[in-house]
């Protein structure tokens, strides 16, 4: 299905053209975000083109790369229509994307079969077979989980030989963009960290990797940083956009290190905690700091010489969502009706497990549960326990993250369930560190990858360019309640196995 047009495009600031203007394309599951910025990094206008999802069978997901095109022309037809003179002097082009994808190509780089996304789980047995050599977790230093790029290749060879013979080259989705926007293949290094296939420590293509699942090096695009340029933007796209001098393309980023770079979470010790439909408690690292027992992802950053590191949760604000829709609410109204001194953890208990769970556990079987219920519990104690599960689960994402040797003392929260002033109180107290909410604006992936394309056009410092956003209000753990929410924790701990051990038992 083709991209829907975006009604309109966004306008954020002056229509005064600056001397030099900066776009970022963050390529989404869900639509292709095009925003522009100018030489003080102020958003002056942001469009988008929508896109949608086909799962032509359980456990699949899948996308046509034609539509990423025509979902980025609908955008930045949209800019240009609202923003003319602004686009028309940007220098350089970031590009975000959604990790992990496969998208197969062809020697006249033609595309083989719809591009098999980062959700997709059909690749499940292969991710098992291969994350069983040992040398998958002591090269790439990650769990092979389906949704990575290698194993969706092995399914490919097993399932498809005719394209898997036909494959010359294997391009992840904003790298696709690229090729149409550049003519040549290029990666870079935090995206190219989600394949398998890369050794992150060396920052290089792992030629034992590739062989490992039947690849060849030379199907591989060459790797740059994020913040370096990776080629010029074809002479009749800038004409069609109405740009007029060279623009650079910059290496950019996979989704959350370049909502990282947004965010200015590029220091080593810098973090964010994203509550969105999923969670992501992210940190950034000097050095290499691996710890695929505990399903913690360390890849490269998108600036040179530097790494992070995540734990993720794969149901966050959906916890409160699915409370919502069996209690007959919104999940803001169940968050509302909590606002107020932050209580200490009751009786009742709840795994954030309704898709299975990421870090630490990596168990794609496991469910969620309630637990410690009584007649005196009413909604209110039910929305308290959702919250308090999912500030347990970012709480196992930071010890996951300990046991790797990163300390942190405050991060930055984004995402939907940020909004909720009582479950910042909550996540604060749970971890035991501060929590920043920033002050209203667009951190996000395009933003992020419009400070890259600034980085490389202008040989800017990283460091100088990606810093974090002001602080609205800091969440400060409640030392009066440490004591309670530990010992909540340690029950919320202990609650895993019992769970687990019963599904084994039934299954």
């Amino acid at each position: 299905m083709p991209a829907r047009r975006h009604p309109r495009a966004r306008r954020h600031g002056s229509l005064t053209a600056p001397p030099g203007m900066y776009l970022g394309i963050d390529l989404g599951t869900s639509g292709v975000k095009a925003l522009l910025v100018d030489g003080d990094q102020k958003i002056v206008g942001s469009a988008s083109g929508a896109l949608t999802v086909s799962r032509p069978h359980p456990g699949w997901s899948e996308q046509e790369p034609a539509h990423w095109i025509a979902a980025t022309e609908t955008a930045l037809g949209e800019l240009k229509a609202h923003f003319g003179p602004q686009l028309a002097a940007v220098r350089g082009i970031g590009l975000s994307g959604q990790m992990h994808g496969a998208t197969l190509l062809d020697a006249a780089d033609q595309v083989l079969r719809p591009c098999i996304l980062w959700n997709d789980t059909r690749s499940h047995r292969e991710a098992a077979e291969l994350d069983a050599d040992p040398r998958f977790r002591e090269l790439s230093g990650n769990i092979v989980f389906p949704g990575f790029t290698a194993p969706k290749l092995v399914w490919v060879r097993n399932h498809e030989p005719e394209v898997f013979a036909g494959t010359a080259r294997v391009l992840l989705p904003k790298d696709y963009l690229r090729l149409w926007l550049i003519g040549e293949h290029v990666s870079e290094m935090s995206d190219a960290a989600g394949t398998s296939w890369l050794d992150v420590g060396r920052r290089a293509w792992s030629p034992a990797l590739l062989d490992a699942s039947g690849m060849r090096a030379e199907q591989m695009p060459r790797l740059v940083e994020g913040t370096e340029v990776s080629g010029r933007l074809r002479r009749e796209l800038a004409a069609g956009w109405g740009m007029t001098g060279e623009v650079v393309v910059a290496g950019g980023a996979g989704d959350n290190a370049a909502s990282a770079v947004g965010m200015g979470s590029v220091r080593a010790g810098a973090a964010f905690i994203s509550i969105g439909t999923s969670g992501v408690l992210f940190a950034a690292n000097a050095s290499y700091l691996p710890n695929p027992a505990s399903a913690v992802h360390a890849f490269c950053h998108a600036l040179p010489d530097a790494w992070h590191q995540m734990g993720v949760i794969l149901s966050a604000t959906d916890s409160l969502n699915w409370l919502a829709g069996i209690t007959g609410t919104t999940a803001q109204a169940l968050t509302d009706a909590l606002e107020g001194e932050l209580q200490p953890p009751g009786g009742g208990l709840f795994l954030p497990y309704l898709s299975g769970e990421r870090t630490p556990h990596n168990d794609a079987a496991i469910r969620g549960a309630f637990a410690g219920l009584g007649h005196e519990t009413d909604r209110a104690a039910l929305t308290r326990a959702v919250v308090e599960g999912v500030a347990f689960a970012f709480r196992d994402c930071l010890e996951a993250l300990k046991a790797a040797g990163t300390r942190l003392e405050r991060a930055v929260a984004v995402g939907g369930g940020s909004r909720s002033g009582y479950w910042l109180k909550t996540i604060a107290t749970a971890l035991d560190m501060a929590v920043d909410l920033p002050a209203e604006g667009d951190f996000g992936a395009a933003f992020g990858a419009a400070r890259l394309g600034l980085i490389a056009a202008e040989r800017a410092d990283p460091l100088a360019v990606c810093t974090a956003p002001p602080v609205a209000r800091s969440f400060m753990p409640q030392p009066a309640l440490r004591a309670a929410f530990e010992e909540g924790f340690q029950r919320y701990r202990a609650f895993y196995p019992a769970i687990r051990n019963s599904i084994t038992r039934s299954a």
